[in-house]
């Protein structure tokens, strides 16, 4: 009679266990990462990949994440891809989409820094303090936000010193912020991904490209863009989002919210500039080593830069406005004082 009693005990132990692991698997929820980075690239071996594995460690794998080996759309797409559920989780650049996020120019203006964590953090905060509840941000839950650490100058032939240097100079931009301090410069911009870069360079189709430094060396194009240019407050910058569906997120556990919660939002945002805090200096110093010449703009390139920012600043002043920003000029002053405030400046 104990043998069987024991028996039995043993296989209700067992069927116990079963049904607890086939209740945590049936309830375990993988959510999918759309990226558009190689998986090569710093971004992913160093940011997305760690953040990926640490949701499923801070959830104890009830919430997993799988970053699919190609992006689901091009690079103006991935707010929409999470917003309609397409993907659960994406990132990319606000202004890629610059009617939609008008809100967020003003992160990408000359002048918003060159230190990554406190640019990030600071963005974050504002975004908290000001956007969240705005409605170009419906319908996705914002994991966190990031700037590259300041965006420079960069030709292929000659140092450029002087406000004329840039007359007719093609130069690659990234987003559509950048184009009008090139304009006001006297440049001619050619809208283009980072990554072509160095074929442009190669056929002539541009003489230089605005880049942080790092994408210099990682993007490859540091035999192509010998010249490089340092604003020291920065010449532009690129602001960036990281998504998860709204939908997806309301599904999930309290309990795994607040876990995924500690490790985004302020903490996301800063990693994300501790990685470009991290890659420019050694960028600056391969570049250095290589020979290509590296100057700060002179103070009459940084004097009309700043001319062309108050006038970026005062139209976009009227624009956020129309996009249901009650105080613009607050939005701008907390974040440049909270740049300052966390870069110790």
């Amino acid at each position: 009679m104990f043998h069987l009693t024991s028996k039995m005990l043993k296989g209700a132990v067992a069927a116990a266990a079963l049904l607890a692991a086939s209740a945590h698997m049936a309830s375990a929820q993988n959510l999918t990462m759309s990226s558009w980075l190689p998986p090569t690239h710093f971004g992913h071996t160093d940011f997305l990949k760690p953040y990926a594995d640490k949701i499923g460690e801070v959830t104890d794998d009830r919430v997993t994440v799988t970053i699919l080996p190609a992006p689901l759309g091009s690079p103006p797409q991935p707010w929409e891809l999470a917003r309609t559920g397409v993907a659960d989780i994406t990132w990319g650049n606000f202004t890629y989409e610059p009617e939609r996020f008008v809100t967020m120019w003003s992160s990408e203006f000359p002048n918003a820094g060159t230190n990554g964590v406190a640019q990030s953090t600071a963005l974050w905060r504002t975004y908290e303090k000001f956007l969240k509840d705005n409605a170009a941000f419906a319908g996705v839950k914002v994991l966190g936000v990031g700037l590259l650490g300041g965006g420079q100058l960069h030709h292929g032939k000659k140092t450029i010193q002087t406000p004329e240097d840039m007359k007719n100079e093609k130069f690659r931009m990234g987003g559509p912020i950048q184009k009008q301090p090139l304009e006001g410069l006297g440049a001619i911009p050619v809208a283009a991904p980072g990554p072509k870069a160095y074929e442009m360079l190669e056929s002539g189709v541009i003489d230089g490209s605005l880049h942080p430094m790092e994408s210099v060396v990682n993007f490859r194009v540091d035999e192509s863009l010998k010249h490089h240019t340092v604003f020291p407050n920065g010449l532009y910058d690129a602001s960036f989002f990281f998504i998860m569906n709204g939908a997806k997120w309301d599904s999930l556990s309290d309990e795994d919210k607040a876990a995924i919660d500690s490790i985004s939002g302020e903490v996301m945002s800063a990693n994300w500039g501790r990685n470009f805090d991290a890659q420019n200096p050694a960028a600056v110093e391969k570049l250095t080593a290589a020979g290509n010449t590296i100057v700060e703009a002179s103070p009459e390139l940084v004097a009309a830069v700043d001319t062309i920012y108050d006038a970026m600043v005062a139209d976009w002043i009227v624009a956020a406005k129309g996009a249901s920003v009650d105080d613009p000029e607050a939005m701008l002053k907390f974040y440049n004082d909270t740049y300052k405030e966390l870069a110790g400046e």
